[in-house]
């Protein structure tokens, strides 16, 4: 049987951090070693750097779940923003595992744009939605992405006749509406785009592919 400091250690939860996309963000960790740490109920808490207090985090105090969400909780997205962890199992309670340190502006990931292709006989037009955060206007609509970066989409295309994994770029820039023009006819090509952000030196994703014969 373990001991009271033993079983301590080994329900201490794991590899405690912050995952983000376009600010939907959630902590994650893993359970601790010991076998029974899969029993174990957990307990996180959050607070902005520099703060001395932690704040109880209600909806997931106590929980059998591994990912806790945090999105409301780091909606300030200059902050840096700490977090912590604990099990508890059969009366036992763990040391904190602390996260590290996690700026909402500087580590979200940007997520692909929506692509929507209409085409004519010798142009495609392709139409550009930039992903969107959860928080919302005043009218309830939800914020996108682009007020938060000065984003670029780069869009590219792919001639299906000459390779599937040849992608030319053929535009980056802020317009939502793109016209790709002097295409040949009787030919296949799928357009993908990404969002690209200078300031920090970041893609996002490809989209899903979206295609049409001329």
């Amino acid at each position: 049987v373990l001991g009271n400091q033993d079983l301590q250690d080994s329900i201490k939860p794991q590899k405690v951090e912050f995952h983000s996309l376009n600010f939907n963000t959630t902590l994650h960790w893993q359970p601790g070693w010991a076998r029974e740490a899969r029993d174990a109920l957990y307990f996180v808490q959050y607070k902005v750097y520099g703060q001395s207090t932690w704040q109880n985090k209600d909806e997931c105090w106590g929980i059998s779940s591994h990912v806790c969400d945090l999105t409301h909780e780091t909606s300030d997205i200059q902050e840096p923003y700490y977090s912590r962890v604990r099990a508890a199992l059969a009366g036992v309670y763990s040391s904190w595992s602390l996260s590290c340190r996690f700026t909402p502006w500087r580590e979200t990931m940007i997520g692909a744009p929506m692509v929507t292709v209409v085409h004519s006989n010798k142009s495609i037009t392709v139409k550009l939605q930039a992903p969107r955060s959860p928080y919302r206007r005043k009218r309830g609509s939800k914020i996108p992405m682009t007020n938060y970066y000065d984003l670029l989409y780069q869009v590219f295309i792919i001639n299906n006749l000459l390779d599937e994994q040849h992608r030319v770029l053929v535009y980056e820039g802020k317009d939502k509406v793109i016209k790709i023009e002097d295409l040949r006819p009787g030919v296949s090509y799928c357009i993908v785009a990404k969002m690209y952000m200078p300031v920090l030196d970041h893609s996002s994703a490809y989209s899903s592919r979206q295609c049409t014969v001329l």
